[in-house]
């Protein structure tokens, strides 16, 4: 079992946080998902019909990502949070990345509600995960880098384990030893709202969409919320 923490000074900083963590057990990343499939097509044809748009930096749920980022001391247009660079590569390419059904099903769900989302390969993950202020000493291997090392800035918001950083400036980018394969099998899957009071509806929406397209391909699925009401879960 993985307890999921999010540290005080984190809840304190921003009060109206609302994180799902959906959890896969038995997952089967080998076989072919129909449904992620349909879903990435379904939004890249909608995009090239001129009927949607991926979320840009003037929308509110991606500015109060770029507003949190720079608190922490985070350059949002240089490192920018997940859905806003991955919704401009959409937006600029027509096309999602297709990386494994897993990783494109939360890709999918992401873009389309406008919300930061990830994975941890629970199997890699050592001891607990907490959501907290870094203090500079911790390292991160980038993923898609092994032999790459970084130190996240002080202050810098951070998902870490025991072993390390899972995730830099919040949501940014994930680490390489906790990357979600096709061999992957007990997977945590992340979304994020700074507001729940206003999003909150979305959140919910979004993690029930990745429930469903994560349930004909594992064991067991299940969605926990995290926020400063509830700071702690067993997944």
């Amino acid at each position: 079992m993985t307890d999921f923490r999010l540290a005080p000074a984190v809840a304190d900083a921003f009060p109206d946080t609302l994180i799902a963590v959906v959890t896969a057990t038995g997952l089967r990343g080998r076989e072919d998902w129909p449904g992620t499939v349909a879903a990435l097509r379904e939004l890249e044809q909608r995009l090239a019909d001129g009927a949607w748009q991926p979320a840009d930096e003037t929308d509110p749920r991606i500015e109060a990502w770029h507003t949190a980022y720079r608190s922490f001391g985070t350059n949002p247009r240089r490192i920018r949070p997940s859905v806003d660079a991955l919704g401009r590569r959409l937006a600029k390419k027509g096309t999602l990345p297709r990386i494994n059904p897993p990783v494109d099903s939360y890709n999918a769900v992401s873009v389309r509600h406008g919300l930061p989302a990830g994975a941890f390969d629970l199997d890699q993950v050592t001891g607990d995960v907490d959501i907290r202020s870094a203090d500079g000493n911790e390292e991160f291997t980038p993923l898609g880098e092994p032999d790459t090392v970084e130190n996240p800035k002080p202050g810098e918001i951070i998902y870490a384990d025991a072993g390390g950083v899972l995730t830099r400036h919040w949501n940014h980018r994930d680490a390489h030893r906790t990357r979600v394969t096709e061999d992957s099998t007990h997977v945590a899957f992340i979304l994020e709202t700074l507001h729940a009071t206003r999003d909150g509806h979305l959140l919910k929406a979004a993690a029930l969409e990745l429930h469903e397209l994560l349930a004909p391909h594992a064991r067991q699925t299940a969605v926990h919320h995290l926020g400063p009401a509830r700071s702690r879960i067993t997944v």
